[in-house]
């Protein structure tokens, strides 16, 4: 620690205003001889250089699992790593790109899909936990040829615009009719007990988890409606 001390003015005592003597008072030329030799000095000092760093010990690859259900009605396999979302495997090793990745937290329902009959968002879901298990996506409702009926009431009712969500939209719809036609009720069931009605309110209730961002949900609703009219 280098301290600083002050230096005297040479001659003659110096007085400042008040009468007082000034022979350790800091002037600006004591201050700034002084802040060029401070300077200097630690400049001089060597500096050592700084230790090495440590190097980072070796990653170790995260072991992959094997899991095998049913998808579409087609037995598949995989050897995933034990973080992998069933979202991922569906898209990223299955290449089934119709199941969308919207939010990726469970908001917007965009990956919906079915598993064993019941809708769940896919990217909220381990791959590993449906071991053994029958997942549907959009590719396994309908094709081209021969649409599901909710696919051909989206078409008719022009139930979407940029299409995005459409897919978690249909795997959603198929699951809320399900839900209905087993007696299961929702926040805007009127009657916990008795047989449950598609009704408006209660068709938007059990959709109300995905979001369609071009705003086509009266045509969403009124494809849906059609659909469980029908059945």
């Amino acid at each position: 620690m280098i301290t600083l001390v002050p230096i005297p003015t040479e001659g003659k005592e110096a007085y400042d205003a008040e009468g007082l003597s000034m022979e350790n008072h800091w002037t600006r030329r004591n201050f700034l001889s002084t802040g060029a030799a401070v300077t200097g000095a630690l400049v001089a000092t060597p500096w050592t250089s700084p230790p090495e760093a440590m190097p980072a010990p070796p990653m170790e690859a995260t072991p992959r699992l094997p899991v095998s259900f049913t998808v579409n009605g087609k037995v598949r396999k995989l050897h995933l790593d034990p973080r992998t979302s069933l979202l991922d495997a569906l898209r990223e090793h299955l290449h089934l790109n119709g199941t969308k990745k919207g939010c990726d937290h469970g908001q917007c329902g965009a990956c919906t899909v079915l598993v064993n009959g019941r809708r769940i968002n896919s990217c909220l879901t381990l791959a590993l936990m449906h071991e053994g298990e029958a997942v549907t996506t959009i590719e396994g409702l309908g094709t081209p040829d021969k649409l599901h009926p909710l696919q051909a009431a989206f078409v008719k009712h022009d139930g979407f615009q940029c299409g995005y969500c459409t897919p978690g939209q249909i795997c959603s719809a198929v699951g809320a009719l399900k839900e209905i036609q087993a007696g299961i009720p929702s926040h805007a069931s009127v009657d916990l007990n008795g047989p449950m009605r598609p009704s408006d309110p209660e068709l938007r209730e059990r959709m109300s988890g995905n979001i369609c961002r071009c705003g086509a949900y009266s045509n969403i609703i009124a494809a849906v409606r059609e659909v469980a009219g029908e059945a």
